[in-house]
């Protein structure tokens, strides 16, 4: 499990993390968002091995980053927002030199990339030269690259900017395939839809601090307390708001244009109860339910602002 303890960077008299800590859970898709300075590249690059901290720790399968940099390269594959290609080569050629430098023998090497190039969707692509390929092919060859040495932990800044609709869901695609395969992956990106889909976990930076951790809806709960439920009916929404208003688990109600909201403070056989009541006044219930987390909305509750 990567675990950060107490991290702290400055740059000269900015300070880019101030005692940044957090756990990651093994074999999952984890969201590190955080407003443009919050913090978040400066850790990435500080768990990568390619920055040092002014303190703290970082536990990577045991080992600490920060006193073993070039033993935990090896367990990490990094891709940079801003990445580097060489055009005048194949991509073949091209995933063969940084082969190469990871001492991966010759005779490996072909068998290697071919399953690497099929996992990101090139393998028809295998003999084009770089420069030709669009945005989304390049970064997904980018991902490959950062696989070719069989990392555990897969580190990703900013893996979906500047792709269109399209390559932004093949490379969500192979990430979910990655992870499927064992890995665990760190992905920031500044497209909240996207991560709350695909993540098991999200990370919300600010200032150089954690503000808070975990699913969707767990952090949404955090927010609001109470839970948020939306019945969605044809007819009688006057009839509904008012049997509402008898339940003494329900708080504020909310009439929207298609639905009725309302927050709830009971549990689940509460929750039970008022949809039975409901049911049994005749009042037709197209549907019932919690309100799914946003993670737009928590972004910017926790924050203070707004992702640019």
């Amino acid at each position: 499990m990567p675990e950060i303890l107490e991290l702290k960077k400055s740059f000269g008299k900015f300070t880019a993390l101030n005692s940044l800590s957090m756990n990651i859970t093994d074999n999952s898709i984890f969201g590190f968002v955080g407003p443009n300075g919050a913090g978040k590249t400066t850790t990435m690059k500080i768990m990568a091995g390619l920055l040092s901290a002014d303190s703290g720790s970082i536990y990577i399968n045991g080992e600490d980053v920060l006193k073993n940099p070039q033993k935990i390269r090896e367990k990490i594959g990094y891709m940079p927002d801003f990445f580097g290609v060489y055009d005048d080569l194949k991509v073949t050629e091209y995933m063969d030199f940084y082969a190469g430098t990871y001492y991966i023998p010759y005779a490996d090497r072909p068998t290697l990339i071919d399953s690497l190039l099929e996992i990101v969707d090139l393998s028809d692509k295998k003999d084009a030269y770089v420069d030709s390929l669009s945005r989304g092919m390049k970064q997904r060859l980018c991902l490959a690259r950062s696989l070719i040495h069989d990392p555990n932990l897969i580190i990703l800044d900013e893996p979906a900017s500047g792709l269109d609709p399209r390559a932004r869901v093949e490379m969500k695609e192979v990430l979910k395939q990655l992870k499927e395969m064992g890995k665990t992956i760190i992905v920031s990106s500044h497209i909240l839809p996207e991560l709350a889909e695909m993540c098991s976990e999200i990370g919300i930076i600010d200032h150089g601090q954690l503000v808070t951790q975990g699913t969707v809806n767990e952090i949404m709960n955090k927010i609001h307390k109470n839970r948020i439920v939306r019945v969605k009916t044809s007819s009688a929404k006057d009839t509904l708001i008012r049997l509402l208003k008898e339940q003494t688990k329900v708080g504020e109600i909310t009439e929207n244009a298609d639905n009725i909201e309302f927050v709830f403070n009971g549990n689940d056989n509460d929750l039970t109860s008022i949809l039975r009541n409901i049911i049994m006044n005749g009042i037709p219930v197209f549907s019932f339910g919690e309100a799914e987390g946003n993670l737009e909305e928590i972004f910017m509750t926790v924050t203070g602002g707004d992702e640019k």
